[in-house]
């Protein structure tokens, strides 16, 4: 009989132990925030805007964007790295904020400390792309003109330390050019700024730049992974030219630093289950946002080896923020 009041107790304790673990694998947020780094109108907004409305949909919950933009999209992962660690506010995040700016200013977070990852969002090449005006149609030819002048011609970015920021320099620094950088809020204010010829140049998502591009009010030049976008399969890519050049984007769901793992967990689930769905995969994929979810340990990894990478850009070009 004791041996049997022992066990049940054992069993009790158990159970009472595992009903939060259970509690925080089940409950989420009937509203969750999903903060986004950059300007409305751009293609983190839309990619956001794409996969919140499908999460909201299979949680039966209110999803809601909030634009931060700011600093490269800093800003945006500080605040994150300071709420409330309940889900109910999350993070689209960009390669800058979490793997290039640390090693160039001070953040006010530590992203592989006071964030969590849930899973990779996106990754993608970007398309290189210039204005008619600039007289240029081929990458060599750009390539050219920046050598007759140097320090004329300039590239947006969405922000100091951006990822369209470093991978200007990265192409100052192979095609041995001095093209000056101009940074901006976002990727829809640059490409303003292109189309009114007041940019010679710009890393843009497909996204934002799709539609120029088809109208024929932006020339594209080239694409930025090492091998040709799916999206663009008959434009050359920058690594033709310069080869070993490779600067893709990617968007990241991030939740604050001391969320708990079986929340992780869910949120992750939840989130790949939205990435794959075949509406969202299909606007995606048709915006350039390439999808690619996965698991937490494999975008913590990721994060890693592009800050190691990005960081011995900074160092091989002496990148500082003025």
């Amino acid at each position: 009989m004791q041996r049997r009041n022992l066990i049940a107790a054992s069993a009790a304790t158990l159970m009472a132990g595992s009903l939060p673990l259970a509690r925080a694998q089940q409950d989420l947020p009937k509203k969750i925030t999903l903060v986004v780094g950059f300007a409305a109108g751009g293609a983190a907004d839309h990619a956001a805007r794409v996969v919140a409305k499908r999460l909201g949909e299979n949680l039966g919950a209110t999803v809601v964007i909030d634009n931060k933009a700011g600093a490269g999209g800093n800003i945006a992962h500080k605040q994150v790295a300071e709420a409330e660690a309940d889900g109910s506010v999350l993070l689209l995040g960009s390669v800058g904020p979490l793997a290039i700016a640390p090693h160039l200013m001070k953040v006010g977070y530590n992203p592989q400390k006071d964030l969590a990852p849930l899973t990779m969002g996106m990754n993608f090449p970007n398309v290189l792309v210039v204005p008619p005006t600039l007289g240029v149609k081929t990458l060599p030819e750009l390539i050219a003109l920046a050598k007759k002048q140097p320090g004329v011609l300039n590239y947006g970015s969405t922000g100091a330390g951006s990822a369209s920021h470093l991978a200007g320099e990265l192409f100052n620094g192979r095609a041995g050019v001095d093209i000056v950088h101009i940074p901006y809020k976002g990727g829809a204010p640059a490409v303003v700024e292109l189309l009114a010829g007041r940019l010679s140049m710009y890393f843009a998502t497909m996204s934002t730049a799709g539609p120029h591009i088809a109208s024929g009010k932006l020339v594209a030049l080239a694409t930025t992974g090492l091998t040709r976008a799916p999206f663009l399969p008959d434009l050359q890519t920058v690594a033709e030219t310069l080869p070993g050049f490779t600067a893709t984007n990617w968007y990241a769901f991030i939740a604050p630093g001391k969320t708990p793992i079986p929340l992780l967990d869910r949120l992750n689930a939840e989130l790949v289950k939205a990435l794959k769905s075949p509406e969202v995969a299909d606007e995606l994929n048709r915006s350039g946002l390439l999808p690619a979810p996965g698991t937490r340990d494999e975008l913590a990894r990721y994060i890693d080896a592009e800050s190691k990478t990005w960081a011995k850009v900074i160092a091989e070009r002496k990148i500082t923020i003025t």
